[in-house]
């Protein structure tokens, strides 16, 4: 049965916050179901279990930070325990309480127990007859009561934060060492006696709005957010280029797709899905925008990978639209739709966030008229899209009308796309969406 280990979920992903177990100590799992709640660098997502079997044991309590590869959890047979070596405590957000040192018993009880194990064949054969758990006293050097009682770390860690002493405790676990059961059973009986002990003190739920002037402790998501954007926008010599479209033909296509009725597919098509279509098109037209750079080199991508931004609760994921120019209109929108939902209810698999070979970021629905986006390295631009404003516009016969306008703004890595280069693709662009029906061929 396996051990389970923080898992690697993004490509930028160092360490991970245990948020929620879904599944308690002891009950069983089956192979898929979702077994815990896990906060990446990029997003919470939920994470299933490998394997079928019971959860015998949790090395990471809810709310701690483990770095990728560290055991977290094990799944056995009901009963099987986990192996006994020492692993990595888990970080926590809370600052450290008094009780803190008495972790530092720990090494002398390590090494007792490795003199124990390693000691010369002479000194076995005086205690011979004598139980394991019980090795005479006379031959140690002098320790703390506590440094001399077998208990596993978990053990260690759970007896320091319930205020539990080790030495009042009889073990349970092989040659009398004493489990975290045994700490919990302690911890029970002394509240029986003396009376409900304090509970620990808890984070405020993530409901409470923070009172003005107070301080709120950046997640793992929003470090990434601020470290990227600092990495890409003090490197990256961003510049900008804005066009203004004719947006009359969009709507009405739009329009006439939901005239089909709510039973259609064509009817679930936004103006959104028209402009991902109309970007990924593009590119395939001037495929040099569909570009990185690579320190002493330029890279051309085969496919256009389309990153589409979307806002969640913590900040924001990019959701990729794998070789999207292999696909038509309506496959881009149920994609897309797909990729949404899942990413705002955590249930994304990790390749399908990572990647991508430029992003289109659209703030329309936010009433957001223009903006300049930030790029996402390594990609070499991406597109920041407006809403559709109805304005007054000069038409073919210099008359003053009433139009359709939408903006759209290209954020480009000078060192890959020129201006020039920026602006034929948004003259591409601009083509296609202001006639729409050469997206739906």
């Amino acid at each position: 049965m396996p051990e389970l280990q923080m898992p690697k979920l993004s490509d930028t992903m160092t360490e991970g916050t245990l948020v929620a177990w879904k599944k308690k100590k002891g009950e069983k799992v089956a192979a898929g179901e979702v077994l815990a709640e896990i906060e990446t660098d990029k997003a919470t997502m939920e994470w299933e279990s490998p394997e079928d079997g019971t959860l015998t044991e949790i090395y990471v309590d809810e709310g701690g930070k483990v770095e990728v590869g560290q055991r977290i959890a094990f799944i056995g047979e009901p009963g099987e325990s986990g192996p006994a070596e020492k692993q990595p405590e888990a970080k926590k957000d809370e600052p450290k309480t008094a009780k803190q040192p008495q972790a530092e018993t720990e090494k002398p009880a390590s090494a007792e127990t490795k003199e124990k194990e390693t000691a010369p064949p002479q000194e076995k054969a005086v205690e011979a007859g004598v139980p394991p758990a019980r090795t005479q006293p006379t031959r140690l050097p002098p320790q703390t009561e506590e440094a001399r009682v077998k208990a596993s770390p978990v053990a260690r860690r759970l007896a320091g934060e319930l205020g539990v002493d080790l030495g009042t405790i009889q073990g349970t676990g092989p040659d009398g060492r004493i489990t975290e059961n045994d700490v919990r059973a302690a911890s029970k009986s002394a509240r029986a006696v003396d009376g409900p002990a304090q509970p620990p003190p808890r984070k405020p739920p993530a409901a409470i709005k923070p009172a003005p002037g107070s301080r709120i402790q950046l997640s793992g998501m929003r470090k990434i957010i601020a470290e990227r954007l600092v990495a890409s926008k003090a490197p990256i010599p961003h510049f900008y280029l804005n066009i203004d479209l004719d947006a009359g033909p969009l709507v009405a296509a739009r329009a006439e797709l939901k005239a089909a009725g709510e039973e259609s597919d064509t009817a679930k098509i936004s103006v959104n899905d028209f402009v991902l279509k109309a970007s990924v098109d593009a590119a395939v037209r001037v495929p040099r925008v569909n570009a990185a750079f690579d320190q002493d080199a330029i890279i051309l991508y085969e496919d256009v990978d389309l990153a589409v931004a979307v806002a969640i609760e913590d900040g924001l994921v990019t959701p990729v639209i794998r070789a999207a120019q292999k696909k038509p209109l309506r496959e881009i929108s149920e994609t897309m739709k797909d990729l949404a939902h899942r990413a705002r209810h955590k249930r994304m698999k990790p390749e399908e966030f990572q990647g991508g070979t430029f992003t289109v970021s659209n703030l329309g629905g936010y009433g957001i008229d223009n903006f300049s986006a930030v790029i996402n390295p390594p990609q070499g631009f991406i597109l920041s899209v407006g809403a559709i404003r109805k304005k007054p516009v000069i038409d073919d016969c210099d008359q003053i009308v009433v139009g359709n306008r939408l903006e759209i703004g290209m954020s480009c890595d000078h060192r890959v796309i020129d201006g020039a280069l920026g602006a034929e693709y948004l003259k591409e662009l601009r083509r296609l969406l202001e006639n729409p029906a050469l997206l739906m061929v």
